[in-house]
């Protein structure tokens, strides 16, 4: 440390020995007790391995090798106090008291050095605090839950703040997940994602945060619910009341949660009929609307429309058009006495669908040994059983919808077996006409060659002798010439010839010039006259 002749350098060693002395540290297995404290709280250090006689001893106390300054303890006011037992009180901790402290002591008569008794690693922890979730795209219903559409992207955030460091984790509850947990990491965030949700996803999501010095933990939740509309459109149906006059309009849209918002209402008139809350709410249940209506405020061709709409905003609905009911059939039927006749009509038009029976006169008519009623949608069969007077009249085919009623008039001739003779000699009659215009045609047919020469029908039968030859030619202009009546013959009918040659064009003319200047006929003409007629 320097020579002992030399003052200067003796001073200087000694300074430099207590500079190196107060900033000695203290290794890790040195360390005898590790306090950890919050901000704001406040802690006590104790000194351990004290004397005896503790009234006897001086204390103090070093952080991080410098001497802490202390107060009377009676003062509240002051931070760091020193108690008589020795140990160090701190209040309101502060970041800058985290370090390591030491706690020394020696008699107060000065006839001991000080001496270490405690080696305590003060640190200080603060949070989490302030714990945030972020959850996005959803929507915040009234109640606090948030929502999200089915198959959309969602991602979650959670942050918060910790000293010195903390520890984040996402957990979910609900009934599809083995696996609560989702997502874990120790910065001052955590983030992760869902592609395309779906409603097993649903829960409630917890953000944890935990200081791993203090093993504080808190934590925030949220529930978040997945919504998606049901895929289907929804159904119209109808039942009719107990009155004929009244339906029972059904309306359901099944496998959307949560339940839509139905009501029914007029197309042309854009009146609500009713709206309101679905009578089955939950997840599981289908919606169903149901309302009651009188044909009073029901009007003929009108379209009655269910709209549904989701709070994704799907809208959808289905209709149909009031008809009201309109029978057809045969309105005349004619039969005969002693046996079985069938009425029928049928009925496609109405809806709702109409209910259609038989009446005469007034009285509905039933199954019984004389009638069978039967049914077979659209057609409805009216059977009388033996026939007699007494069942010809007037029935009605009657059908009625919620809308209104109509009937089919049916009328029924009932006849005698005698009163059918003259409908059998009147078919007769037609047959013997039909059959003579036949033969009468058939003959005119076979001698229209005979009509053409202007013979009666009385001598169509005769044999007459009359010949008519007819010779083509390629000209239009024709020569005849009259020829002489042959004898009679034996059977006293006359026979005449007549026969019409083709006359060349070129000597047509050369036989004109000769007829005009000779005034006599051809002599092949004459000849062939001749000849014919001695034949």
């Amino acid at each position: 440390m320097g020579h002992p002749d030399n003052p200067t350098m003796t001073i200087a060693a000694i300074i430099l020995y207590l500079l190196l002395l107060s900033h000695q540290t203290v290794s890790e297995e040195q360390v005898q007790r590790y306090v950890i404290g919050e901000t704001g709280d406040d802690t006590t250090l104790q000194c351990l391995d004290q004397p005896v006689n503790m009234s006897s001893v001086l204390y103090h106390w070093k952080k991080d090798g410098t001497v802490v300054p202390t107060q009377n303890p009676s003062n509240p006011s002051e931070r760091l106090s020193i108690l008589n037992n020795g140990s160090l009180r701190i209040s309101g901790l502060l970041y800058n008291d985290v370090g390591l402290y030491t706690c020394e002591c020696q008699t107060k008569n000065g006839s001991s050095s000080w001496q270490t008794h405690s080696n305590i690693q003060l640190k200080i922890a603060d949070g989490p605090t302030s714990i945030s979730l972020d959850i996005r795209p959803a929507t915040l219903l009234k109640n606090g839950t948030l929502f999200v559409n089915k198959s959309s992207n969602v991602y979650f955030l959670c942050s918060s703040e910790s000293h010195p460091s903390q520890n984040l984790t996402w957990t979910v509850e609900n009934l599809a997940q083995d696996n609560p947990d989702r997502a874990s990491g120790n910065k001052s965030a955590l983030e992760f994602s869902i592609s395309e949700i779906q409603p097993q996803d649903q829960g409630m999501y917890t953000c944890t945060s935990q200081n791993p010095l203090s093993m504080t933990t808190v934590n925030k939740s949220q529930e978040l619910l997945v919504y998606y509309a049901p895929e289907r459109h929804p159904e119209c149906s109808w039942e009719v009341g107990n009155k004929p006059s009244d339906v029972l309009f059904i309306c359901t849209w099944y496998g959307g949660y949560p339940v839509p918002i139905l009501y029914w209402h007029e197309v042309y008139e854009k009146s609500v009929i009713a709206k309101g809350p679905t009578i089955n709410s939950t997840f599981k249940e289908t919606e169903r609307l149901e309302i009651l209506v009188n044909r009073h405020i029901l009007h003929d061709k009108e379209e009655v429309k269910c709209t549904g709409h989701h709070v994704t905003g799907v809208e959808n609905s289905c209709s149909f058009n009031l008809e009201i009911p309109f029978p057809l059939g045969n309105p005349l039927v004619t039969a005969l006495e002693g046996s079985t006749v069938t009425l029928s009509c049928s009925e496609t038009n109405a809806l709702p669908p109409a209910k259609t029976v038989w009446k005469k006169m007034d009285d509905v008519i039933n199954n019984t040994m004389k009638y069978i009623v039967s049914e077979k949608r659209p057609i409805y069969k009216l059977t009388i059983i033996n026939v007699t007077k007494d069942d010809a009249g007037i029935y009605y085919c009657y059908s009625e919808n919620p809308l209104g009623a109509r009937e089919l008039e049916v009328i029924l001739n009932v006849k005698t077996s005698a009163g059918n003779g003259g409908a059998v000699v009147g078919v007769f009659i037609s047959i013997l006409v039909m059959m003579t215009g036949i033969v009468v045609g058939v003959t005119v047919y076979s001698k229209r060659d005979r009509i053409c020469i202007g013979l009666g029908f009385s001598r169509l039968d005769d044999d007459r002798g009359d010949i008519l030859s007819l010779v083509d030619s390629d000209e239009e202009d024709i020569f005849s010439d009259s020829v002489r009546q042959l004898p009679p013959l034996t059977n006293g009918h006359a026979t005449t010839l007549v026969e019409i040659h083709r006359i060349p064009s070129i000597n047509h003319e050369d036989n004109a010039d000769s007829t005009e200047h000779t005034g006599q006929a051809h002599p092949d003409q004459t000849e062939a006259a001749h000849q014919s007629a001695d034949g």
